[in-house]
C-alpha cells in the first residue's frame, strides 16, 4: 500500500421545477412514519447513533517505533483513527454551502459573481477545521450519491482509480442552473509529526445561463502532532480562481498560521478583471467568514493602522518539533465598507463528541427504510465497515475493512491474471475542456436508476 492510501484509509431552498429532468420521485424514498415537516422537507437526523471512541488509549507512535526503518507507506494505521464517512462522502461536504452557488446564478456582473464563488471556494474547505480523523479510502467502483431537492441540486461520485487513488464527482443544479465537477488525487507527504496533504485536482464550476466556467485547486493542508500533541489543521498556500469566459481572476491565499499563530485561518486576496486592475479585496477567515472591499477603502484603512505589522519567520509541515496549536486570534476584524459574501454555519452542540461533525456531514451517511432499494449496490451508505464504525462497534468495522481490503486485492490479481483492465462506471477520463488538462468526467445516465453492470465491492 502507498502512503496515500494509509492516510485515506482510510443554506437555501428552492422549490421544484416541473421541467426539471428528474423528479424527487426518482431519489430517495424516506420512511413514511417519519415526521413530516409543512414545507415538504424531510427533518434529517441531527447526531450520530454512537458517539466517537476515544482515541487516548491508542498511540500512533506505538505503531510507528515498532517500524523504525521501513516506509512509512507500508504502516497500516487502526480503524480507530477514522471517522464514519468514506472520502467519497467527504467530498460531498463541497456542496454543504451550495446556496452561494445559487446566489452566484442570480447575480448580473461578473465581478460580484467572482466574489461569491471565492467564498463558495472557501467554504469547501471549512468543515475540514479539526476534523483530524481519516475517512475510510474509497474501495475501486464505489460510488455516493446526494440528492436534495429543497437545495436544489444531486451530486454522484465514483472512486475511479485506486492507484493512485482517484475521486471524481459531479454536481448538477435540479433547476440547470449550473454544473459542479472535478477529481481528487489527494498527495500525501510525512515530515516526521506531520502529514502534509496537497488535493490534486482541478474543482470547474460551470454557470449554465451566464455560459461561464470557473476552475480553481483547493490549498494544502497540513495535519499537525501526528504522533505527539494534540491534532490541528491548517490551511495554506495560494488559490487561483479563473474565469474562462471573461478573463477575470481571484487570487486568494490561505495563510500559514506563522509565529505565534498571528495569521492562524486567515485568507487574503483580490480580484482582477483581464487587464490586471484590481476590484475588490477579499479577506477573512476559513473558518469563520469571507468579506470584501473596495481597494481604495482598503488601503485606507492600512495607513490609518487597521494593518499591523506581518510577521516574516514562519513554521512549515517540515519542522522535526511538535508544534501547539496557537490560541486562536480574534475574529476578523471587519473594515467599514464591506460587504458580508459568506459566514460559517455554527456546529451542533454535540460535535466534538461525534467527530467534530458540521450538521451538514452527520446527515450524509443515514440510510433511512425505503432508501437502499434506490441506491446504487456501490453507495458508500452500504460499506458495513463505515456503518460498523458509525454505530460504536470497532471490532466489526476494523474486521469488515480487513474483508474488503483483501476482497479489492483478491479482484485485483484476478484481473491481473486475466489481463483485464478496470473499467469505470459513470465517469470516463478525458480533456477538460476549459483548462485542457487530463479530467475524469461524468458520462451521465446514473440517475436512470439502471444499475445491472455495476460491481460487486462489498
Amino acid at each position: 500500500m502507498n502512503s496515500e492510501e494509509e492516510f485515506y484509509d482510510a443554506e437555501t431552498g428552492l422549490e421544484s421545477d416541473d421541467s426539471c429532468e428528474v423528479s424527487f420521485k426518482d431519489a430517495l424514498v424516506f420512511d413514511s412514519k417519519r415526521a413530516k415537516p409543512e414545507n415538504g422537507v424531510w427533518e434529517r437526523r441531527k447526531t450520530l447513533p454512537a458517539e466517537m471512541i476515544s482515541r487516548n488509549d491508542f498511540s500512533v507512535w506505538s505503531i510507528l517505533k515498532k517500524c523504525i526503518g521501513m516506509e512509512l507507506s507500508k504502516i497500516a494505521m487502526p480503524v480507530v483513527f477514522n471517522e464514519p464517512l468514506s472520502f467519497l462522502q467527504r467530498i460531498s461536504e463541497y456542496m454543504e454551502h451550495a446556496h452561494l452557488i445559487h446566489k452566484v446564478c442570480s447575480l448580473s456582473d461578473s465581478i460580484d459573481r467572482m466574489q461569491v464563488v471565492a467564498a463558495f471556494a472557501v467554504s469547501a474547505v471549512a468543515s475540514q477545521w479539526e476534523r483530524t480523523g481519516k475517512p475510510f479510502n474509497p474501495l475501486l467502483g464505489e460510488t455516493y450519491e446526494l440528492t436534495r431537492e429543497e437545495e436544489g441540486y444531486r451530486l454522484i461520485s465514483e472512486q475511479v482509480s485506486h492507484h493512485p487513488p482517484v475521486s471524481a464527482f459531479h454536481a448538477q443544479s435540479l433547476k440547470q442552473e449550473f454544473e459542479f465537477h472535478g477529481s481528487i488525487y489527494p498527495k500525501l507527504k510525512f515530515w516526521g509529526k506531520s502529514v502534509e496533504a496537497e488535493p490534486k485536482g482541478t474543482m470547474t464550476l460551470e454557470l449554465l445561463k451566464h455560459k461561464e466556467a470557473y476552475t480553481w485547486t483547493n490549498p494544502m493542508c497540513c495535519v499537525h502532532n501526528i504522533i505527539l500533541g494534540k491534532l490541528w489543521i491548517e490551511q495554506y498556500g495560494t488559490v487561483e480562481i479563473v474565469n474562462h469566459s471573461t478573463g477575470d481572476k481571484c487570487v486568494l491565499n490561505f495563510k500559514s498560521c506563522g509565529m505565534f499563530g498571528k495569521e492562524l485561518h486567515k485568507v487574503e486576496g483580490h480580484i482582477q478583471d483581464k487587464s490586471k486592475k484590481k476590484h475588490r479585496l477579499i479577506y477573512g477567515k476559513w473558518t469563520e467568514c469571507m468579506y470584501s472591499v473596495d481597494p481604495k477603502v482598503y488601503e485606507a484603512h492600512k495607513k490609518t493602522g487597521g494593518d499591523s505589522k506581518k510577521l516574516k519567520q514562519e513554521h512549515s509541515c517540515e519542522s522535526e518539533e511538535a508544534v501547539e496549536m496557537p490560541e486562536v486570534q480574534e475574529t476578523v476584524t471587519v473594515i467599514p465598507g464591506s460587504a458580508l459574501l459568506w459566514r460559517i454555519a455554527p456546529r451542533p452542540a454535540n460535535s466534538a463528541q461525534m467527530y467534530n461533525f458540521t450538521s451538514f456531514a452527520m446527515t450524509l451517511n443515514e440510510l433511512e427504510p425505503g432508501m437502499e432499494r434506490l441506491l446504487a449496490p456501490t453507495d458508500c451508505r452500504l460499506r458495513p465497515d463505515v456503518r460498523a464504525m458509525e454505530n460504536g462497534d470497532i471490532e466489526s468495522s476494523s474486521t469488515e475493512k480487513e474483508r474488503l481490503e483483501e476482497k479489492q486485492r483478491a479482484a485485483r490479481r484476478e484481473r491481473s491474471m486475466d489481463e483485464e483492465e478496470w473499467s469505470t462506471r459513470w465517469f470516463q477520463l478525458g480533456t477538460n475542456p476549459h483548462t485542457g488538462a487530463e479530467d475524469w468526467l461524468y458520462t451521465g445516465g446514473y440517475f436512470d436508476r439502471n444499475y445491472t453492470d455495476c460491481p460487486n465491492v462489498y
